[in-house]
């Protein structure tokens, strides 16, 4: 009679062993993808593909150049400092054309919802407006008003009012068109 209790014990450790020594192996920095693979990758920038230190990712964009710009009680007027972020905006479009933009536009919760989504619309076509004027493509942004729809920060007081009266630039793949 088979005793399935030390079987299963035994397929246990003969599995055990066998992921334990996978792991070495793998940790083993001779292996093939090991020194030759990280002296192929050399000189190609000190980032990952895709994280915020890599200059073409849009985690670079959000985190770096910086994905929105802010504005005063019911203005879509661009201040200078929100000039000084969409000028890099529209620098890195159009080094990466691989990727097209939806440009928000948000407002705070004063006033009406019909108010809040015109001011929402003036925003985000301010922001278009000027990426245009600086070269980048009409056919790779878009844009869409929130209004007071959907808020960053939820108070009733100036500190909250200031961080939803924004418009933000949303990063798409394909850059022929959004």
């Amino acid at each position: 009679m088979i005793n399935y209790r030390t079987f299963d014990m035994k397929k246990l450790m003969i599995a055990t062993m066998l992921v334990g020594a996978l792991a070495l192996t793998a940790c083993d920095k001779n292996s093939r993808f090991g020194d030759d693979a990280m002296a192929a990758g050399a000189g190609a920038g000190d980032f990952a593909a895709g994280s915020p230190s890599d200059p073409t990712s849009p985690a670079y964009f959000n985190q770096t150049i910086g994905d929105r710009v802010h504005f005063a009680v019911d203005q879509s007027t661009l201040s200078a400092e929100a000039q000084d972020v969409l000028a890099k905006q529209a620098a890195w479009l159009m080094e990466n054309t691989e990727y097209s933009a939806i440009i928000e536009g948000h407002a705070d919760e004063q006033g009406t919802r019909e108010y809040n989504l015109a001011l929402g619309a003036r925003r985000a076509s301010a922001v278009q407006s000027y990426l245009i004027e600086r070269g980048v493509s009409p056919s790779r942004l878009k844009t869409i008003s929130y209004g007071k729809e959907r808020p960053l920060a939820i108070c009733s007081d100036e500190t909250c009012y200031t961080q939803n009266r924004r418009a933000v630039t949303v990063l798409t793949a394909g850059g022929a068109g959004v």
